[in-house]
């Protein structure tokens, strides 16, 4: 919850407390929003009752808890088949999972940040972070990376300031100055790799996903594990993933999608 929401006014306030109880991740009570929130006590609960009203959250009398609602389930749908690459990049992802039998990915920039929005399981599924609908980091993540480097000068001063550095690994880029020279090198080779920077033990190669003018629309990328293959066997599939991703922006030319950053 930042800055930009308040600055949006009464909407703003109310999409932040939003974000409060999704992030909770279960259904939460006043209580607990109270104490982790910016807001007074009576605006928290006129915000509360009126996002009940309008089936944005969901109130549990017996348990006093809030949870998001369905309306929002249907919000939720309807984005993910409008402007999420997801419906048109789904044949191709099966592709991709049958010709190397690893973790597919497939994200797009929100805000700064990665939002997973399909993924295909390895023959030999590995539990790790990254799950469709996951929100995570951009600065180390390769889909992050990839889409990172491809943005225009201004959005990527936007989304590099809405990276919080935090250091996951011992291979995370934990400064801008740092991360800015990762993303020169992946602007000339094209690809970007998870070193183990988000988690230990999971790496991957990935590109972004650009539209005929370059606008960046997503990122692809195969994600595996250190105890099950290396970096270099990773980016020999590196064409590969760029040919399935050329194929995937061809697809989505016919479609309009929001800027990423």
């Amino acid at each position: 919850m930042g800055a930009e929401g308040h600055a949006d006014g009464t909407v703003g306030k109310a999409l932040d407390v939003l974000d409060m109880v999704a992030g909770h991740g279960q259904p939460v009570r006043f209580s607990e929003l109270l104490s982790q929130g910016p807001f007074p006590k009576a605006t928290l609960y006129r915000f509360l009752q009126t996002l009940t009203h309008q089936g944005m959250l969901a109130y549990d009398p017996d348990r006093g808890t809030y949870a998001l609602g369905v309306r929002l389930v249907r919000l939720a749908h309807a984005a993910w088949a409008q402007s999420s690459l997801a419906p048109i990049a789904r044949p191709y992802l099966d592709e991709l999972a049958k010709e190397t039998g690893e973790t597919i990915h497939l994200a797009q920039m929100d805000l700064g940040q990665v939002l997973y929005v399909d993924k295909r399981n390895a023959a030999r599924p590995v539990e790790m972070f990254a799950q469709a609908g996951k929100v995570g980091p951009a600065y180390c993540t390769g889909v992050g990376k990839a889409m990172l480097a491809f943005l225009p000068e201004e959005a990527l001063e936007a989304a590099l300031a809405r990276q919080s550095f935090h250091r996951h690994t011992d291979q995370t880029l934990d400064t801008p100055a740092k991360l800015r020279a990762e993303l020169q090198a992946i602007r000339q080779r094209g690809h970007a790799f998870d070193r183990e920077e988000h988690e230990r033990g999971i790496i991957c190669c990935a590109v972004p996903i650009l539209s005929r003018t370059g606008r960046v629309i997503g990122a692809l990328s195969v994600t595996s594990t250190t105890a099950q293959t290396t970096l270099p066997a990773l980016e020999a599939r590196a064409g590969l993933i760029k040919d399935i991703a050329a194929r995937i922006s061809a697809a989505a030319e016919s479609w309009r999608f929001p800027e990423q950053g």
